[in-house]
């Protein structure tokens, strides 16, 4: 016995008016040929509702049942905000041309530092729904194009595939958070990886975000922790350490340079140090190469400091529409031709975006509700099949695979096919996620 994908619908009788739901956004979406835009509608500026007043009011209650309102999300998806990470590809390309393992492995850390920058806004992006897409083709301009898929709902799992022109970039975590008090701890668990055209591979963890104040006080965001990247293939054995430093000064008064920090070593195959790495993970980061090293002590150090990469200012108005750049802004732009899944469908979450919260809200619960509805009846399913002596097949990913690897680990692979069934315009392997009965 299998089952269908929760969500989705085996009732052919509602299909037209599925398809007139999908086909209306993308018809006024962008094309190829026609320019992004630099920046959305502004944040609405009244909002009664405090974070305190909410959970204050979900004091004896199941949180698990409690739709968390938009009032505190941004208008993203966290597919799109893991998306927003490769906005700093250009240090990929860099890394790609280096003909020295060491100096590829220093740019390779400078963009996983990078990485974090857009973690310094304290909205939160939406929680994807199972079985939600979010594609984006930036080969015309950018030279990459990224497909991510919600591929788990309990736990959290979201995988995602990109392709550029010299390297391919895969990553697969889940979120685990923890809540103490009056801080939220933000943990990814899995890793991300990426393979060079000239053969060199590596992969990496990620640190641990706090945002403390979460309650009560001004919200401010860390990092905490230590990213190890590991060379594979050509690059076995040298290894890159960063350290994400945790501010331990006074929360009431956070001088910049002070906090925010982090530093890091490249490393070769005998330990010995290559590059150093330093700077603020918010705003610049030097690296500087080892001239003379006699393995215990850096011998007149090093060469000249350069610096990598240094973020872009936002635009002037920026903090009127919650603190986007250019980039991020063009995340959730509409656009023709991607699959229904797509994030930029989320009818929730273009509401938000335009401005109309009291209904985003209340959409956002009905699709939770209709997410948690689905579970409910594929577990009622495999209930009933056991007692039967059949078995239900679990909810399975469109675009990604489960693969177990030697240490008994599990991953989600890309199977390679989603941009072929793009090409098709051939959706029906899509749940109808975002469908919802008046």
């Amino acid at each position: 016995m299998t089952s269908n994908l929760p969500g989705t619908s085996t009732d052919k009788s509602t299909s037209s008016i599925q398809v007139a739901f999908y086909v209306k956004p993308s018809t006024s979406g962008r094309t190829n040929t026609s320019p992004r835009r630099e920046r959305i509608p502004d944040k609405p500026k009244t909002s009664s509702l405090t974070l305190w007043n909410f959970m204050r009011n979900c004091v004896g209650k199941d949180l698990s049942q409690i739709p968390m309102p938009v009032n505190f999300n941004e208008p993203l998806s966290m597919l799109q905000r893991l998306t927003e990470e490769l906005q700093n590809s250009n240090l990929l390309d860099k890394a790609a041309s280096c003909s020295c393992p060491y100096e590829q492995l220093a740019y390779l850390a400078v963009f996983i530092i990078s990485t974090y920058t857009s973690s310094v806004r304290t909205t939160k992006p939406f929680n994807p729904l199972l079985g939600e897409t979010y594609e984006f083709d930036r080969t015309e301009d950018l030279g990459w194009k990224v497909i991510c898929e919600q591929v788990s709902h309990h736990p959290p799992n979201a995988a995602q595939y990109c392709e550029g022109k010299d390297w391919v970039l895969w990553q697969d975590f889940v979120i685990a958070s923890k809540f103490t008090g009056n801080e939220v701890q933000i943990i990814p668990q899995g890793e991300a990886n990426i393979e060079f055209k000239k053969g060199n591979a590596y992969c990496w963890n990620k640190v641990t975000t706090i945002v403390h104040n979460y309650l009560i006080g001004t919200v401010w965001v860390d990092q905490q922790g230590e990213v190890k990247i590991v060379g594979s293939k050509k690059t076995e054995g040298i290894t890159c350490n960063i350290r994400f430093i945790p501010y331990t000064g006074s929360p009431f008064r956070r001088i910049k340079g002070d906090y925010r920090k982090v530093e890091g070593v490249v490393l070769d195959t005998d330990g010995i140090t290559k590059w150093i790495i330093n700077g603020t993970w918010d705003d610049q980061i030097e690296i500087i190469p080892v001239l003379v090293n006699d393995g215990k002590n850096l011998i007149g150090a090093s060469g000249r400091a350069r610096v990598a990469w240094k973020h872009s200012p936002l635009p002037e108005g920026a903090e009127s529409y919650y603190s986007f750049g250019k980039f991020t802004c063009q995340l959730n732009e509409p656009e023709e031709n991607v699959a229904p899944t797509d994030s930029r469908f989320r009818p929730d979450l273009r509401l938000m975006e335009n401005g109309h919260w009291d209904e985003a809200n209340l959409v956002k619960s009905k699709l939770e509700e209709k997410q948690r509805a689905a579970a409910r009846s594929l577990m009622e399913l495999q209930h009933l099949a056991e007692h039967e002596g059949q078995i239900v097949e679990p909810y399975k990913p469109i675009w990604f695979k489960q693969v177990q690897r030697e240490n008994g680990e599990v991953i989600y692979e890309f199977k390679g096919t989603y941009w072929k069934y793009k090409q098709k315009q051939d959706w029906s392997k899509c749940p109808d996620i975002y469908f919802l009965d008046e």
